[in-house]
């Protein structure tokens, strides 16, 4: 059994659309991010840096528990196990990776920065606005190009750069994206929402999710408390 300690967001619902894709038995651990659970011992003990996801995994390779923390490394770390998603051959194996450091590096640090100056920061400042949505563009731009040539962005096969990338793309009316602009890419996101293993896995803990409206998740998240010595 594989505990997921996680929350309905794009970082997390990797983790659940991987883990349903690959038939794995696992539970559903939430982390409210909102009110701080993130910090509390127990969850640093298995993530030092204080974010979701992070798995513990009963069965780990010695046959004793591991925990992982980091999506990135916890889909590399599942598609090892199951021996899915990662392709078939080492030129595979590696194109994959290439995307889903593309996803860990950018797609999803600059689409999470478009999220805050977009929505969230308390005063619009035009600079970091417009330079964040630049950047969703440019970076959508890429996956465009990409999937104009192959079906998947690691190429004929559905990978875990498939899995990283695309709860973020879910997100695109947030980040200033027209799905019109992206042809190719909107072909391989409604393509992927059609997964009946997606579908379960965007759904897990989602009715836990509460609109971020108030002062205190706020402060928790972007404020003083996420910089606070732990």
């Amino acid at each position: 059994m594989i505990d997921a300690y996680s929350w309905p967001t794009p970082n997390g619902h990797k983790i659940h659309i991987m883990l349903e894709e690959c038939g794995l038995p696992y539970r559903a651990i939430g982390v409210d991010i909102g009110a701080g659970d993130q910090f509390k011992p127990e969850f640093l003990a298995i993530s030092p840096n204080n974010k979701i996801p992070a798995i513990v995994d009963a069965d780990g390779p010695d046959g004793k528990p591991i925990s992982l923390f980091e999506s990135g490394a916890i889909l590399v770390y599942l598609a090892g196990k199951t021996g899915k998603f990662l392709g078939e051959t080492d030129r595979e194996k590696y194109n994959a990776l290439q995307w889903l450091m593309f996803q860990v590096g950018g797609f999803g640090p600059m689409l999470g920065q478009a999220h805050h100056f977009r929505i969230y920061a308390p005063k619009k400042i035009d600079y970091a606005f417009d330079r964040y949505t630049n950047e969703a563009k440019r970076l959508y731009g890429v996956i465009e190009k990409q999937l104009s040539q192959t079906p998947y962005l690691a190429g004929n096969s559905y990978s875990i750069a498939d899995i990283a990338v695309y709860p973020w793309a879910r997100s695109a009316d947030n980040q200033g994206i027209d799905w019109a602009d992206y042809p190719h890419a909107k072909r391989w996101f409604d393509a992927i929402s059609k997964r009946p293993a997606v579908q379960r896995g965007v759904k897990v803990l989602s009715d836990l999710r509460k609109p971020l409206n108030d002062a205190k998740a706020k402060d928790v998240l972007f404020g003083k408390t996420q910089y606070s010595k732990k």
